[in-house]
């Protein structure tokens, strides 16, 4: 009923609205529901190029005519609805354009199928353009029923003059920063009560709105001192009914909550910071000979540069009536160095997750479990990342390079097994070994990322020798020196957060992520969400 009347209401109000996320995986069920919406929709896929969208010079009519010709592209249909499959692969390229269309209302509301699985999801620039969010994991064949009918449009809806400001607080106390959201709201009420034939916004209106808009964007439960207080009005200010729409805060939350998907925000709440600076994935490497082809771009004469003919052909023939006129003799197109455009391609490289491990007497055994667990579980799920895994552990006066790396789960289980441990804490070794091994890894062409797991207190020099200040003072030595190299992520395993730490981590450009406690699952886990933030 709630996707059903989600495309009600973008029907109702198409621009307005943006558009409504329906995210499930392909089945009868979706098929089913995609099937109402309009068959005259433009269907749109993830890798679609900049010609695709927005046209470019038709290359076989400007040469058969010899005069130049464009051929529209796909966003140039204004009054058309869209549809985007495979939603949660879209490239940032293409969520900037269609986020720049929906802004532009260039679109008559756009239906995004999110087929994504666990954190996979659609873009927050594109996202946050769409008013609803509607999941359709639980929804069977046998649940899809024909649309219900709504009575036509009377007149003109009127809003309460204190309605935005009542939607703009409950956003607020329910963490969303958007200030979309709102206004998605206030529309949707709008929308919902002119399907229903009323020329005004009832309670009911509201508590749809709310529901389908604030739902999925809530990050956390709003606790009641954070309650605005009302100021008192005296008896003669009291408000007209016939402008203002007094609905209770609870109604309204009970709305929102109604809606929410089971422990979806206590998970938000107990989710570790984020603060990482990973793309969840090996650097974007553009070269000319293999990987997904991007647009060309000019050509620059050096060894190695591979032309790319119809790229080229295109930028030439806006000029070929000019250069005709300045050298008539000359036959057949006319290109000019100007006009060379190069062939790209992107591809990937491979990932290396660099842990470098305090295998020092405070707390080695328990430390080197949870490690040599957490990489195992990263080890398991690397081979689709491309992921590879070394393991540095500092301990005595010195730090090793115990697992060098690898994406050989048989191998890391045979090294990480007998991996000893106690000892002074060479934090300063530690760090200097992940860098080494990090430059090592780049010059491969891999993408390196550091995970440090300790409890903070370093207390061997570079030289080997007991002293907490020198100690100290080369950490932060090394930790400068890592800043810039590559993504860093610091877990702080003391029972309580280390504010030594939390500055070194600062230093050397890290997210800093206190885990007291922690076991290789949850390692793991934040892990994997700090690279992908």
């Amino acid at each position: 009923d709630r996707a059903q009347l989600a495309l009600a209401l973008l029907a109702r109000d198409p621009i307005g609205l943006g558009g409504v996320v329906l995210r499930g995986r392909v089945g009868p069920a979706r098929d089913a529901l995609v099937a109402s919406l309009n068959p005259a929709r433009v269907k749109l896929h993830p890798n679609m190029g900049h010609d695709a969208l927005d046209g470019s010079i038709d290359l076989a009519a400007t040469l058969a005519t010899n005069t130049v010709t464009h051929h529209a592209g796909l966003l140039s249909k204004t009054d058309q609805q869209f549809s985007l499959a495979m939603a949660e692969r879209t490239p940032p390229y293409l969520a900037a354009r269609l986020a720049a269309a929906l802004d532009a209302g260039a679109m008559r509301g756009l239906v995004a199928l999110d087929e994504g699985v666990d954190d996979e999801s659609v873009a927050v620039a594109l996202s946050d353009r769409l008013a609803f969010h509607i999941p359709l994991d639980e929804i069977a064949l046998a649940d899809i029923t024909p649309a219900p009918h709504y009575d036509p449009v009377k007149a003109a809806v009127d809003v309460p003059s204190n309605l935005p400001e009542q939607l703009v607080i409950l956003a607020v106390r329910l963490g969303i920063t958007s200030l979309r959201a709102p206004v998605f709201a206030l529309r949707t009420a709008k929308a919902h009560a002119g399907l229903m034939g009323r020329d005004h916004i009832t309670d009911d209106d509201v508590a749809i709105a709310v529901a389908m808009v604030f739902a999925h964007r809530a990050t956390q439960l709003p606790n009641d001192e954070d309650e605005p207080q009302q100021p008192e009005q005296p008896p003669e200010q009291e408000p007209q009914q016939s402008e203002n729409i007094e609905i209770p805060d609870d109604i309204l939350l009970e709305a929102v909550l109604s809606a929410l998907p089971a422990g979806l925000l206590d998970t938000l709440k107990s989710s570790p910071a984020k603060g990482g600076k990973g793309a969840g994935s090996g650097r974007k490497i553009i070269g000319n000979r293999r990987g997904r082809p991007l647009p060309a771009r000019d050509a620059v004469a050096r060894a190695g540069v591979r032309v790319d003919l119809i790229a080229t052909l295109r930028a030439a023939i806006p000029w070929q009536t000019m250069r005709k006129a300045a050298q008539p003799d000359r036959t057949g197109p006319i290109i000019r160095p100007s006009d060379l455009r190069a062939k790209r391609y992107q591809d990937l490289s491979d990932r290396v997750l660099i842990f470098a491990v305090d295998a020092s007497g405070s707390a080695a055994l328990a430390r080197l479990n949870e490690a040599k667990g957490a990489i195992e579980i990263l080890l398991s799920e690397a081979y689709a990342r491309r992921d590879h895994v070394a393991l540095i552990a500092f301990r005595g006066d010195t730090a090793e390079v115990l697992l060098p790396p690898t994406r050989s789960l048989v191998q890391t289980k045979r090294r990480l097994a007998s991996l000893p441990g106690g000892g002074g804490t060479p934090l300063a070794s530690g760090l200097r070994a992940a860098n080494d091994l990090a430059l090592s890894a780049s010059k491969r062409g891999q993408t390196p990322t550091i995970v440090v797991l300790t409890d903070g207190r370093a207390n061997i020099a570079f030289d080997g020798t007991p002293n907490r200040t020198q100690a100290a003072a080369d950490a932060t030595a090394a930790a400068q020196t890592l800043r810039g190299t590559c993504d860093a992520i610091m877990i702080d395993t003391g029972l309580r957060p280390d504010q030594s730490l939390h500055a070194l981590a600062t230093t050397m450009n890290a997210a800093y992520i206190p885990l007291p406690r922690a076991d290789a699952k949850r390692v793991s886990d934040v892990v994997t969400t700090a690279m992908k933030d």
